[in-house]
């Protein structure tokens, strides 16, 4: 079988070929999306490399994965062939179809990377029928930068809560926000706290009680409609892992590498300790103790 092609991972498009801790983010929203789109038309908007807009036409009726990239667009062409899928190329906030077209429209990772983020969800309202919804998810300034310190070159605009919740109210008046976290498995839950329950223990010893996961979210994933009623059904908690536990087994294995280390670091220690000590005695005896 030929190999397929690959697309040059350069840090602002995910691709198939990252793994561990990246691949269960990315997976695990077009997986849960999936089982939202059964007969259903859809847009897959900023959809990059492609194997989103693929995993989604394994269910939908049909999906048009939409980049501005030329060089993703002609790889996701070439790599993702189904008869109910195509890509196209196009600016998500200048979008290329006519009004009312999908029934679901799918933006993950993009809002971030925009600074025209009212235009932006003013399109999707714009080619979404009246009873479609969208799926859009985007990063907790909070906890992605703020609490770490990292900074994302390859992003514009990155949203508190209460912005996020701003930005979607403003083009579409019903949604519900869910929080995403990798805790060994990439875990998405409903921030309305339904049908759950989460035990922790804190650091006095005290056991708290959670109906969904109690860790701040790093990225926010959102549904949105024109009406209540037009919103997905969706359980309160979702999983997402891989078979081999990837992200737990290399987890074990760098802790293994460290301990390894630090064995050979200790002997290393002790033979320099030898070493100097026996430096430090006078010259007969370091003879007398060759003999």
């Amino acid at each position: 079988m030929p190999e397929k092609p690959t697309l040059e991972f350069t840090g602002e498009r995910f691709t198939p070929d990252c793994v561990r801790e990246m691949a269960y983010e990315h997976w695990h929203r077009y997986a849960w999306a999936a089982e939202l789109v059964e007969g259903r038309d859809v847009l897959d908007a900023a959809c990059g490399e492609g194997y989103g807009s693929h995993l989604l036409a394994a269910r939908a009726r049909s999906v048009a994965g939409l980049d501005i990239g030329e060089e993703a667009v002609a790889h996701a062409r070439e790599r993702y062939r189904r008869e109910n899928l195509r890509f196209d190329q196009g600016d998500a906030t200048r979008l290329p179809y006519e009004d009312d077209s999908f029934d679901v429209v799918a933006s993950f990772e993009t809002l971030e990377h925009l600074e025209a983020q009212e235009t932006l969800l003013a399109e999707f309202r714009r080619v979404l029928r009246p009873e479609g919804f969208l799926l859009i998810s985007s990063p907790d300034r909070k906890t992605y930068s703020d609490d770490t310190g990292y900074d994302n070159p390859f992003h514009v605009r990155e949203l508190y809560r209460e912005e996020l919740e701003s930005l979607i109210a403003a083009s579409f008046p019903a949604f519900r926000l869910y929080g995403q976290k990798l805790m060994f498995v990439s875990a998405l839950w409903d921030l309305a706290g339904h049908d759950g329950l989460q035990l922790l223990i804190d650091e006095g010893g005290s056991i708290k009680r959670s109906s969904s996961p109690d860790y701040p979210p790093l990225y926010y994933i959102v549904t949105a409609a024109a009406e209540e009623r037009f919103l997905p059904d969706l359980p309160g908690l979702s999983l997402y892992g891989d078979r081999e536990e990837s992200v737990y087994r290399h987890y074990n294995e760098e802790v293994a590498k460290h301990i390894r280390a630090g064995h050979l670091l200790a002997e290393r220690d002790e033979e320099i300790r030898q070493l100097r000590a026996a430096l430090g005695r006078p010259w007969w005896r370091r003879l007398l103790s060759r003999s």
